[in-house]
């Protein structure tokens, strides 16, 4: 009798608890289910090395400015998480990081992505595992060529846009024979190409080109040779710090003086800044953004340069505001987290923020907008602290990149075919 008793209430006790325990499971499925959905977005550049003046800390910096601004309008009520890491100009620990990003925190979108082998390289990775990469930082044109991806998108400069305008302005001056000193990967490569044919389609010759290792200390005899071919321009096919010693070491050899004239395809206000007047003065090339454009871009740039140690921010860190800015905004009007959703989404609202002007997403993932081709005042011509730069010329949105030629299989030609 009393075992039966026993048996009856313990048998009640566990029903009890089993009641309990659903309820406690129900109710933390149902705070998981009420709190907050978390969007996260990854900052992966160079922290530390050649390029991280360019994009580096300040991307992060500008990343965190769009985050603000989106949640003071758009994104008002959301959840968004800035996570950043340092991929060190190396395609395997920056396609190894993305892995992770994207399997195990599940990370949203990717911005910056400074470096051409990193950016292919996580290219590839999401054409087959999904998440959105927003590329403001490597210059080469295959992204949106025959590496494109309906959901990476080549946001600020390529290497087309830079030779469209320094390479064709001096070339249509006269200057048509070159040399090109080249930074010894893909985005280098790129750049003397697309700059070589430039040259030829107008008119002129390359006579010859060398090229040099990443982040190259001892530049001189590259420099040198450059020199002995005769050409007319001298022609730096590098970027970051690797430009910067170029034209400190060329300017210490008399490289580029006399008959000829040395003309750096890529340069960022960086590396004007690093170089300081007395060495840059007179270069011409294209730039995507300048801080003092118009009020707009001044009172962006006040805010930037409070918060990354006085340093006005460079077209990498406009184009990282401008890329999270505009994904944060397609991921609160579609409310989702399915990149194909919004990808879809980010390619049918407008641009429009402090720094891009006539802005727009091509099929191909190219971002075409209004590029400009600036010279380096001389010390005299510069009348405050960062004041490096005056306009040339605008070069048109639909003139500054490379058209659609059907290499990308999302474009309407290849479709045709």
């Amino acid at each position: 009798m009393h075992n039966k008793v026993f048996a009856r209430s313990l048998a009640v006790a566990l029903s009890a608890f089993f009641v309990l325990s659903v309820g406690v499971g129900l109710s933390s499925l149902n705070a998981q289910a009420q709190a907050p959905d978390v969007y996260k977005v990854g900052i992966l550049t160079d922290m530390s090395g050649p390029y991280s003046a360019m994009g580096g800390p300040g991307s992060l910096v500008a990343a965190k400015m769009a985050l603000e601004d989106c949640l003071k309008a758009e994104c008002k009520g959301m959840k968004i998480e800035l996570l950043s890491a340092d991929h060190q100009n190396k395609a395997d620990i920056g396609a190894s990081k993305a892995r992770e990003w994207l399997d195990r925190d599940k990370v949203d979108a990717i911005a910056d992505l400074t470096n051409s082998s990193v950016a292919l390289a996580v290219q590839r990775l999401i054409r087959d595992k999904g998440g959105i990469a927003m590329y403001s930082g490597p210059a080469t044109t295959v992204l949106t060529n025959a590496e494109c991806a309906a959901n990476g998108f080549h946001w600020m400069f390529d290497t087309y846009s830079q030779a469209a305008g320094a390479a064709a302005a001096l070339t249509r001056m006269g200057e048509k024979s070159w040399y090109f000193v080249t930074v010894d990967y893909a985005f280098g490569q790129s750049l003397e190409k697309d700059a070589g044919n430039v040259v030829k389609s107008l008119g002129g010759s390359v006579v010859g080109s060398v090229r040099h290792p990443l982040n190259a200390s001892d530049l001189s005899s590259f420099l040198l040779q450059a020199q002995s071919s005769k050409a007319q321009v001298i022609g730096l096919a590098n970027g970051g710090q690797d430009t910067v010693n170029a034209i400190k070491q060329a300017r210490s050899f008399g490289v580029g003086s006399k008959n000829q004239r040395l003309a750096a395809l890529l340069v960022f206000l960086s590396d004007v800044h690093a170089l300081g007047l007395n060495d840059a003065h007179g270069l011409v090339y294209t730039d995507g953004f300048y801080w003092d454009f118009d009020n707009d871009t001044r009172q962006f740039s006040k805010r930037f340069e409070a918060l990354d140690k006085g340093s006005k921010p460079t077209m990498v860190h406009a184009g990282v505001y401008s890329s999270v800015y505009h994904y944060l905004k397609a991921a609160a009007a579609t409310k989702s987290h399915d990149w194909k959703v919004v990808s879809q989404k980010m390619r049918e609202i407008p641009i429009q923020d402090a720094v891009m002007r006539n802005a727009s997403i091509r099929p191909d993932g190219r971002v075409i907008h209004d590029m400009y081709l600036y010279q380096v005042k001389t010390p005299a011509e510069s009348k405050a602290p960062w004041d490096y730069l005056k306009l040339l010329s605008t070069i048109p949105a639909q003139q500054a990149f490379k058209p659609m030629d059907g290499s990308c299989s999302l474009t309407p030609l290849a479709i045709k075919h």
